[in-house]
């Protein structure tokens, strides 16, 4: 476990190899999973804010689950939360011409039209933060690909020898800002030079 502030990050952050292979996974964490993406709180005011620019993305399934059950939802598991499709595709995500789920409000952000990319949970998968139920200011930040779904990731990871920290340096840059990361990155380099 690493310690930085008030943040403790898995070692598997810094030591295990990823990157997305589209191809082979289609986007599946954009519907395989327990609920909807996570989001924080001030995302919420994002959804409604940039809804309008985003809803052009959307396909008629998922406008039709917005419009009847909102723009989110709360989880008593998982907090706030994106709709999903039937328990499936988020209501945000399509498809795209090669199957890829695609998300409706990144689209739009490359796009030019918002300037929230998509919730941060979504930019950083497969690293999930966790509040501690102890102390509200410590968060555990944790290395969690899908077994199955991310097997093609961590192997294309491995071939092109892509440390995960690395993978998500502009994620974690977004959530936690450059000082972290380069604390981070200063951990990991220290560490392969064998003085872990």
């Amino acid at each position: 476990m690493i310690a930085i502030d008030n943040k403790l990050i898995s070692d598997q952050v810094i030591e295990e190899q990823f990157v997305c292979d589209l191809n082979k996974c289609k986007g599946g964490c954009c519907e395989d999973g327990d609920c909807g993406a996570p989001l924080e709180v001030g995302e919420l005011e994002e959804l409604i804010d940039n809804f309008e620019a985003i809803k052009p993305y959307l396909n008629k399934a998922g406008l039709k689950e917005i419009e009847k059950n909102g723009k989110y939802k709360y989880d008593t598991e998982f907090g706030w939360v994106t709709p999903t499709i039937d328990g499936g595709i988020c209501a945000y995500g399509f498809r795209d011409a090669q199957g890829i789920i695609k998300c409706g409000i990144e689209q739009a952000y490359n796009d030019g039209l918002v300037k929230w990319r998509k919730p941060i949970s979504c930019h950083l998968f497969p690293i999930r933060i966790q509040k501690s139920k102890q102390d509200p200011d410590l968060e555990y930040v944790n290395y969690e690909p899908r077994e199955d779904l991310c097997k093609a990731a961590c192997k294309f990871g491995k071939q092109l020898k892509v440390p995960v920290y690395i993978f998500l340096k502009e994620p974690i840059i977004r959530k936690y800002g450059d000082e972290f990361y380069e604390a981070l990155k200063a951990t990991a380099e220290h560490w392969k030079s064998g003085d872990k």
